[in-house]
């Protein structure tokens, strides 16, 4: 995916300049900007579009992943970001973003537009776990178990062989019921 593509308010065009496109029909709103109205969207370009929400030494988390990788059709608000760097730091406080200062580790990312982004499996099994805590993750899990079917017995697979996490067995639970209701 070009840069050209991708138009981000106040970079080459105004907000007004985009929103006029826009009712034009020649772009259409994706994440934080715009982009052209056939142009196919992917994952990548997902990402691409949140770029400027991700702070350096994070990933994209939790149910913004989840949208990343094709659940839904518009982002979540606000975005969750995860923690990746060693050290831990305090990343600027911005109302648009909601950061989990867990490390994921590098075997549980990938980069996708320019984005570090949890991976399909390790986002499912994060929302799993914050199912107990928060019920709105479950609508997460759901889309994308619509967009892809077996990642619900990978992130099961992936959960059980893990120690130690708080919440596995609510996670577990709740996999399990997601999986059996699929059938």
């Amino acid at each position: 995916m070009h840069p050209a593509f991708v138009y981000l308010p106040g970079d080459r065009l105004t907000l007004p300049e985009l929103s006029s496109a826009r009712l034009d029909g020649h772009v259409v709103e994706l994440g934080e900007g715009y982009i052209p109205a056939d142009l196919v969207e992917g994952p990548a370009l997902r990402a691409r579009m949140i770029a400027g929400l991700v702070p350096a030494g994070t990933a994209a988390s939790g149910p913004t992943a989840a949208w990343i990788h094709g659940a839904g059709d518009t982002p979540p608000t606000p975005h969750h970001v995860q923690r990746t760097a060693e050290r831990r730091f305090r990343p600027d406080p911005d109302h648009r973003l909601i950061f989990h200062d867990t490390r994921v580790p590098a075997s549980d990312v990938q980069l996708l537009g320019g984005v570090l982004t949890t991976t399909p499996v390790r986002t499912m099994v994060d929302l799993a776990l914050t199912t107990t805590r928060d019920p709105r993750m479950l609508v997460w899990m759901r889309l994308l178990a619509a967009e892809s079917p077996p990642l619900v017995e990978e992130a099961e697979l992936s959960l059980s062989v893990r120690t130690r996490v708080p919440g596995s067995r609510g996670a577990l639970a709740t996999l399990e019921r997601l999986r059996l209701r699929r059938r």
